[in-house]
């Protein structure tokens, strides 16, 4: 899983929100990817301990640094061996899926809980505790959105790629993947320049407002 949100200005308590927030994102997103392959017939990812919300298990020394000094980072990958799936292209395309389906699923319980609280009048303005339990949650939910949105871009190595590409002719298919290095350079070119930024804005919004609706407006 490649992660990204925006640092703007934030204070101690902002990072600590964002830092569990992130972490919470990361071990639900991977696990998602080895249950996802679990259940398709691959059991390589349980063998290798990654079916755990331990972050542990899932997060990379350096991606980490990078995300806190950059505000964009990577998780160690989830290892899938396609031989024990019957349908290779078909199951690592759903394989895949399950990570970014898990972000907005996340996002959905947030908006629901968020909903919740604020009808049994919980969150209330003026006291620390609620402020702090609605920035917590709102903070889940627009991460959470947006990391499942970035990961659905059809670039190598995001999770995209693996849902989308194989939709095109095997041959062009995999010669894009033979070439999935040079999809962490167009990844890093797009990030720096920002022309990503519009996308993940217009299909974020379209996220939230489908999951807004369907939790019954938040």
């Amino acid at each position: 899983m490649i992660f990204l949100f925006r640092l703007g200005s934030f204070n101690i308590l902002d990072l600590l929100i964002r830092a569990v927030c992130v972490l919470l994102a990361i071990s639900i997103h991977e696990m998602a990817h080895g249950f996802g392959a679990y259940l398709l017939g691959d059991k390589t990812a349980k063998y290798m301990g990654r079916l755990s919300l331990n972050p542990l298990r899932h997060l990379d020394p350096i991606g980490s640094i990078c995300l806190l000094l950059f505000g964009f980072g990577w998780a160690k990958p989830v290892v899938v061996n396609p031989g024990y799936f019957k349908k290779p292209k078909r199951d690592m395309a759903l394989t895949a899926l399950a990570g970014p389906v898990s972000n907005f699923v996340v996002a959905y319980l947030g908006m629901l809980i968020f909903k919740i609280l604020s009808v049994a009048g919980l969150l209330v303005y003026g006291s620390f505790w609620a402020e702090l339990l609605a920035q917590f949650l709102s903070t889940l939910i627009m991460l959470n959105i947006g990391l499942g949105v970035f990961n659905l871009i059809p670039i190598p190595p995001l999770d995209g790629s693996k849902i989308f590409l194989p939709l095109l002719p095997s041959r062009l298919y995999f010669d894009i993947m033979r070439h999935e290095r040079l999809g962490w350079m167009v990844l890093m070119i797009a990030l720096a320049l920002g022309v990503l930024d519009p996308i993940i804005g217009r299909f974020g919004n379209l996220i939230f407002n489908v999951l807004s609706f369907l939790a019954g407006g938040v």
